[in-house]
């Protein structure tokens, strides 16, 4: 039996973030991020799932400043991180790591493990070559590898293997937040499940923080304490990850979760089978994005930009046709 969780601080606060990427040799723009606002609390995960291309990976990006912010704020600790001069930014960045998607290109061929490792305690200035050794040794232990292996290099390394070494990198620093930028998707289900565990233990026992982005519902559910939905650039819903899949407000959330391959092939669910494509982000459609694939969409979505606004408690959604979205009231902006 758990003991009740107390409430917990706000980590990050992200309000009214944007980021539009030029079309080159054209005036327009890719709105890659357009007007979202969360919160990330101390010790917990949030998972942001969403189909490809819909800004997730764009966000945990511009949290960590790896892209710059066309506008909008990233608070870390209280700490505006938009405005940070370089030097300011650089020490800010022992307390946010990322882990990539892809354990094969993260992973520089021409260093050794010992050198990957060791590079942002190297950068950072921490310790001689002497302490960084036995550091490394330390990580790999941590994540189920063999210490000896810092002296290989990264093609000698299964994929799985690979991004234990990545979250050993990720890990030098003892960051407080982890941004785990869809780190099993390139991996094969047995390694995956592995992998999340291995998050979840180093969570546990370092007290992090992750952003979890993904497009695969199952492994979100499985390792986050509340979810957030994106499409087209926007969050259309937000909630404890047990609410969120036992009860979705939003109809792309319902489609989403309808995709889920059930294990039993006895147990049936039913398909809500979207139409067409998603539109460009050049171009999105206007009022609700989702509108020209919506099953329960009216001519009023064509001209209202929903808001992202509080249904029940801790549980928003942006849809007009969702019950009590007329009467919920408005969400911080």
């Amino acid at each position: 039996m758990t003991a009740p969780q107390t409430k917990k601080a706000e980590l990050v606060k992200v309000r009214n973030l944007v980021k539009y990427f030029p079309v080159e040799d054209s005036d327009d723009v890719v709105r890659a991020v357009d007007d979202v606002s969360f919160d990330i609390f101390a010790g917990e995960t949030l998972g942001l799932v969403g189909e490809s291309g819909c800004g997730k990976s764009t966000v945990g990006r511009c949290l960590l400043r790896l892209y710059e912010p066309t506008s909008g704020e990233v608070l870390f600790a209280g700490e505006e991180l938009t405005k940070m001069k370089a030097e300011q930014l650089r020490l800010m960045r022992r307390e946010m790591q990322i882990i990539f998607q892809d354990p094969y290109a993260s992973l520089n061929p021409r260093l050794s493990i010992l050198s990957i490792v060791a590079e942002p305690l190297k950068i950072h200035r921490i310790g001689n070559k002497a302490e960084r050794r036995e550091r490394v040794a330390e990580l790999l232990k941590k994540v189920g590898l063999d210490p000896d292996y810092m002296y290989r290099y990264p093609h000698e390394f299964s994929g799985g293997q690979r991004q234990r070494i990545g979250i050993a990198r990720a890990l030098a620093l003892n960051p407080k937040l982890i941004v785990c930028d869809e780190p099993v998707s390139a991996l094969d289900v047995s390694v995956q499940a592995q992998v999340v565990n291995l998050l979840q233990d180093l969570q546990a026992e370092f007290g992090l923080t992750y952003l979890f982005i993904s497009h695969g519902l199952a492994v979100v559910e499985h390792i986050s304490q509340r979810v957030a939905v994106m499409y087209l650039g926007k969050i259309v819903e937000i909630a404890d990850a047990k609410e969120l899949y036992e009860l979705p407000l939003h109809p792309y959330t319902k489609a989403l979760l309808s995709a889920i391959p059930i294990p039993d092939p006895k147990q049936k669910r039913e398909r809500i089978v979207l139409q067409g494509d998603v539109p460009t982000p050049i171009n999105p459609p206007s009022g609700c994005r989702f509108r020209t694939r919506c099953p329960i969409a009216v001519e009023e979505c064509a001209r209202v930009v929903p808001e992202l606004r509080e249904i029940s408690p801790g549980h928003l959604a942006a849809c007009i046709r969702v019950e009590g979205y007329e009467t919920a009231p408005k969400t911080e902006s």
